[in-house]
């Protein structure tokens, strides 16, 4: 076990960690955030999307020690103050959430889309969230929100 500091949602926390332990575990496990979903846990599902550093990155592919200096964003750490974010409010307003699963990572890849290209055509739309899957929505309302967003450089 190391001890590291590491920054989630704008706070420092300091934690005991494996030297192995992916950052979804330590995200879900130690800090409580449970909108980092573990869909397949190879990388291949998108659930578990967060920002480090303002890129979006699997945390089923990241050990936490990776964490060790960077900014890491989860779903928990968008709102402020009790106001959501543009993007979740874009999703709302754009019916695209349906069972809830995929939410949390469509909405972190979309938000770090929008932080390197807050104006992306809906081609870049696609590939920022080609590594998510969603079996309820079909995509289309996914694609109007996270578009809707661009039109307005949000």
């Amino acid at each position: 076990m190391a001890r590291i500091l590491i920054n989630v949602n704008h706070q420092c926390h300091e934690l005991e960690v494996r030297s192995d332990e992916r950052l979804i575990d330590t995200l879900r496990d130690q800090l409580r955030l449970t909108s980092v979903k573990e869909g397949c846990g190879e990388g291949e599902c998108g659930a578990c999307t967060v920002l480090m550093d303002g890129e979006a990155v699997n945390a089923c592919l990241v050990l936490t020690y990776q964490g060790r200096g960077k900014s890491i964003l989860t779903l928990e750490g968008l709102s402020a103050e009790g106001t959501l974010d543009p993007i979740q409010e874009a999703f709302i307003q754009s019916g695209a959430i349906q069972c809830g699963y995929c939410t949390p990572g469509m909405i972190m890849a979309a938000k770090g889309l929008l932080l390197k290209n807050p104006s992306p055509q809906e081609s870049e739309i696609r590939e920022a969230v080609a590594g998510n899957l969603c079996r309820c929505t079909g995509y289309v309302n996914i694609l109007r929100a996270i578009g809707s967003l661009a039109q307005k450089g949000k």
